[in-house]
């Protein structure tokens, strides 16, 4: 049985998504943030401390976009996943580990220093640094999207761990900031029904940012 450890509009919401696009069966967790202080025992499932913690009967798994792949090989052929016999393969998996690696972190940044600090501890000036390098690279990423989806001309689990930068973005007010043609983009993505169904989800336990 699939078990989901979960954090509203935290990193796990790309698995959530997925599981929902995947239309499989998982037991959903859902914890306040951050669950290495909140939620008992959270260090003894995830040493890590991060969101979030997947479990697939023995198997453990702590890297969102990652998780995102995985549930599309094993449990596919899906065309959620791109295989590597497709032109787009090098693209999805470059999207795939960008939505994370480069446009995730420096908002992680703005979170921290703008929100979840205590006053006495935030620090505005690298939080804007952090907020027009996350916007910088945004950018650079648009110019690289295919027409319709980031890749393959079809919404795959890149699109997920891309979009969820997006998601994040406009809990932390830059939706207005967003390059014009990656408004129409998320305003779509948002449409789907897995989407939906994911933010329904997780509304019982309220974002904490």
């Amino acid at each position: 049985m699939i078990k989901l450890y979960h954090c509203a509009a935290a990193r796990s919401f790309r698995a959530l998504w997925a599981l929902e696009e995947m239309g499989l069966p998982y037991e959903l967790v859902l914890m306040p943030f951050p669950p290495r202080a909140r939620f008992p025992d959270y260090k003894a499932l995830n040493p890590l401390g991060t969101v979030p913690v997947f479990f697939d009967g023995a198997h453990r798994m702590t890297e969102s976009a990652a998780i995102c792949h995985y549930l599309g090989a094993k449990y596919g052929p899906s065309d959620l996943v791109v295989a590597p016999q497709e032109d787009a393969f090098a693209e999805y998996l470059n999207f795939l580990h960008m939505g994370e690696a480069t446009l995730t972190f420096p908002q992680t940044i703005v979170l921290r220093y703008t929100r979840l600090e205590p006053p006495e501890r935030r620090a505005t000036q690298a939080a804007e640094d952090y907020r027009l390098w996350f916007l910088a690279r945004l950018r650079a990423a648009a110019s690289m999207m295919g027409d319709r989806y980031v890749c393959a001309d079809r919404f795959t689990m890149a699109d997920i761990s891309f979009s969820y930068s997006l998601l994040l973005a406009t809990s932390l007010g830059m939706a207005n900031e967003f390059p014009a043609t990656l408004v129409p983009y998320w305003e779509r993505l948002q449409q789907r029904e897995a989407f939906q169904r994911a933010r329904k989800a997780e509304a019982n336990e309220p974002a904490p940012f």
